[in-house]
């Protein structure tokens, strides 16, 4: 049986960039899910083998009956948690936008990935500007007591402490959250692992993603922390 498997390192080599998972974690509104799906247009343009996860979606499929206690939110971002560490292990790049609001469930997620699979992105917005961006009127409905178990609102979301990345979403534009994203692959060797010549595709991609001024966008986790 051991003849027919396809290890992680094939699937790879194949798709030309090592698998991991990028988990946006913020505030409703603070930007998750557009730079989820900004950052996938991205990489697929260039031939990278990528998938989103969007917290939405997966309430009205793999966690539907799910509500909004505390225990059926960990349960949430649990059955996300195992299914990104299933299309990193393919060698999938994973991009899960979640609002995953407690430090506990998103540390268990970061343990359910091999070790250098894992990148907390932290969309830090201030809830006055979530509020502003609220299209769909759940803000107002939270403060109206419509809405129970709102996160920032009638329940607490805790900032994360040292995520690999915080983006400050109110303040750097699309691209340049995306250019930090994407600086963070690369560094990680996400988008350049060695062993595979089809890996000479992600020098390629380095090149026409040159480095940006976006560095300036990335927030003061320390100091926004304590917020």
């Amino acid at each position: 049986m051991d003849s027919f498997h396809v290890s992680r390192r094939q699937r790879e080599e194949m798709h030309g960039h090592r698998g991991a998972v990028v988990w946006f974690t913020g505030l409703s509104g603070a930007g998750k899910t557009t730079l989820a799906h900004a950052l996938e247009q991205r990489l697929f343009q260039s031939g990278c083998q990528t998938v989103v996860l969007d917290g939405d979606r997966l309430r009205q499929g793999l966690c539907a009956g799910l509500g909004f206690s505390p225990a059926d939110r960990s349960e949430n971002i649990r059955r996300a948690g195992e299914a990104a560490r299933l299309f990193a292990e393919a060698g999938i790049i994973v991009l899960a936008a979640l609002i995953s609001p407690l430090r506990a469930d998103r540390a268990r997620v970061r343990e359910m990935q091999a070790e250098g699979d894992f990148i907390e992105a932290w969309c830090q917005c201030p809830l006055e500007v979530c509020e502003l961006r609220d299209v769909k009127g759940l803000y107002r409905r939270a403060r109206a007591g419509e809405v129970a178990q709102f996160t920032g609102i009638s329940a607490p979301y805790e900032a994360p402490l040292a995520p690999e990345l915080s983006l400050d979403t109110a303040r750097c534009s699309l691209d340049e959250c995306v250019e930090l994203v994407l600086d963070e692959l690369f560094s990680r060797g996400v988008l350049s692992a060695p062993g595979s010549s089809s890996f000479s595709r992600s020098r390629q991609m380095r090149a026409a993603w040159s480095p940006s001024s976006s560095s300036a966008c990335q927030a003061d986790t320390d100091t926004a922390s304590k917020g």
